[in-house]
């Protein structure tokens, strides 16, 4: 790859492996890329180490989604989702273990899949995206068992409550859609950009970051940040930050978010921006924690840059990975 597509590279989503020592991240161009965190966290480290083990293409399109099982690594191109077996990418092997279409209205529509997640409930696959539908696809038979229907445009994100049966989806549409996942009914519809004290018009309406912990979600984009008890189905926390936040995370008692920025913002659960971090890329797409290692225990940020940033500190970069 040359100077110009690295240049222009952005990466819109990561991964990390069962074991917590590897990363995977896709690209705009259909990239997958396989990172070693133990090399490049060890204390012997060189600029190699920093750089990827494996580099393949995967999709034709972007890969929006990428999604870890305890066994596999899941990707989302155009259309289509690729399951590549952790085992076979440590060893460079490339060759997909699976390739799945859901059932689109036509052959000749190729929406993008933009989130996908999984319902450990039911062992299922969870996945949105460019047809304004949910598809759900059963992980043992690899059968897509059913689809929600009720958004209007794009679905941008997506999150599981397993223990209420619920599924929560984040349209273009403006619209938070909560399902029961076993009749495939939409039972809430919060329109967040209608609530005064959420609405940017100046952005637009659309949901692009959606996260829940127990009875609270997370969710913005076009309108603000902010923060929903889930009973109440009332905002309570409303986050002052500029632009369209692209992902958020609950972590410890804080919120971790990530948008048009350079910055990863730390906030307090009651709407206070506790502190913001400089990062390499001008605009993040993607952060993720690893909590599957307690000796790789990193955040890792993705965007408009062919360099991701390690922070085995939260309150300053570490170093940065390079495609």
């Amino acid at each position: 790859m040359g100077p110009v597509e690295h240049l222009h590279m952005s990466v819109f989503s990561q991964s990390f492996s069962p074991c917590g020592r590897f990363l995977a991240a896709g690209n705009n161009y259909g990239e997958i890329v396989v990172f070693s965190l133990s090399s490049a966290l060890s204390p012997d480290a060189t600029d190699l180490s920093q750089k990827p083990i494996l580099t393949f293409t995967a999709h034709e399109g972007p890969v929006f989604s990428l999604l870890s099982t305890d066994s596999h690594l899941l990707s989302a191109g155009n259309g289509e989702i690729s399951a590549w077996s952790w085992a076979e990418l440590i060893k460079r092997n490339t060759k997909a273990a699976w390739t799945k279409r859901p059932n689109y209205k036509s052959s000749l529509e190729i929406p993008e899949i933009n989130a996908m997640t999984i319902n450990p409930t039911e062992n299922s696959l969870v996945i949105g995206g460019g047809d304004n539908n949910i598809h759900i696809m059963d992980l043992e038979s690899g059968v897509f068992k059913s689809v929600l229907q009720g958004h209007t445009d794009y679905i941008h994100c997506l999150s599981v409550r397993e223990r209420e049966g619920e599924i929560l989806s984040g349209s273009e549409d403006g619209a938070v859609r909560i399902w029961d996942y076993r009749t495939g009914q939409s039972v809430h519809c919060i329109e967040v950009y209608k609530y005064e004290e959420c609405a940017r018009p100046q952005y637009g309406k659309w949901i692009s970051c959606l996260t829940t912990d127990s009875d609270w979600m997370l969710c913005g984009g076009g309108p603000s940040l902010s923060l929903w008890h889930l009973r109440s189905m009332s905002p309570t926390s409303i986050f002052p930050l500029s632009g369209c936040q692209r992902q958020a995370n609950f972590y410890q008692d804080m919120i971790l978010s990530v948008g048009e920025g350079q910055c990863v913002s730390h906030c307090l659960l009651g709407g206070e921006v506790k502190a913001q971090i400089p990062c390499t890329p001008h605009s993040l797409n993607t952060l993720a924690l690893n909590l599957n290692s307690t000796e790789h225990r990193v955040l890792t940020v993705g965007g408009s840059s062919h360099q991701m940033d390690v922070f085995t500190n939260l309150s300053y970069r570490t170093f940065s990975l390079s495609f």
